[in-house]
């Protein structure tokens, strides 16, 4: 097990210090997508039976008056669905900027290697390093997010066409 924090650390601090940054960014866009997915399985089931209960309840659905509160019931669902999804997919925006920041980091590191050392090899390679391992690790998340972010849409337009044809005008 200590090897594997070795390991880690050892990663971390090749990756200079904006592979931290990637690091924040990146547990905090998945702890969202953890959340999404606890409120989509969990509490989302819950929501949908109290608007479907209390629209089943009602006696009369064909007015314009019930048209507004079929539109709000949905709309109030679907709000609390897509809930921090605006900021999961900023995350994965700017992950992949937050590597090429890395790039540009671990570039001025091999640049200072060069004006200091006249272009000694072994000096400029923990600047190489630094330069394309943040690159790497937030072109890795961004995929993962990605992913995750294009299961949960599908997921939340599935609930929300759902949402929409039980919610029936049939009397």
């Amino acid at each position: 097990m200590e090897a594997v924090f070795v390991a880690i650390r050892t990663f971390m601090e090749a990756g200079g210090d904006v592979l931290w940054l990637i690091a924040g960014a990146t547990f905090i866009m998945w702890s969202l997508i953890f959340e999404r997915f606890w409120f989509i399985n969990r509490e989302h089931k819950d929501d949908v039976s109290a608007a479907l209960t209390y629209w089943e309840n009602r006696v009369e659905r064909k007015s314009w008056n019930a048209h507004r509160i079929r539109e709000r019931l949905i709309s109030e669902v679907n709000m609390r669905l897509t809930a921090n999804l605006g900021f999961i997919k900023t995350l994965i925006s700017l992950l992949p900027l937050l590597g090429l920041l890395g790039t540009v980091t671990g570039m001025v590191q091999v640049f200072e290697a060069m004006a200091y050392s006249g272009g000694n090899a072994r000096s400029m390679a923990a600047g190489v390093s630094a330069a394309t391992i943040p690159t790497m690790s937030g072109m890795v998340a961004t995929l993962s997010g990605v992913l995750a972010n294009t299961f949960i849409t599908s997921k939340i337009h599935s609930e929300s066409d759902y949402m929409e044809d039980t919610l029936t005008m049939d009397h």
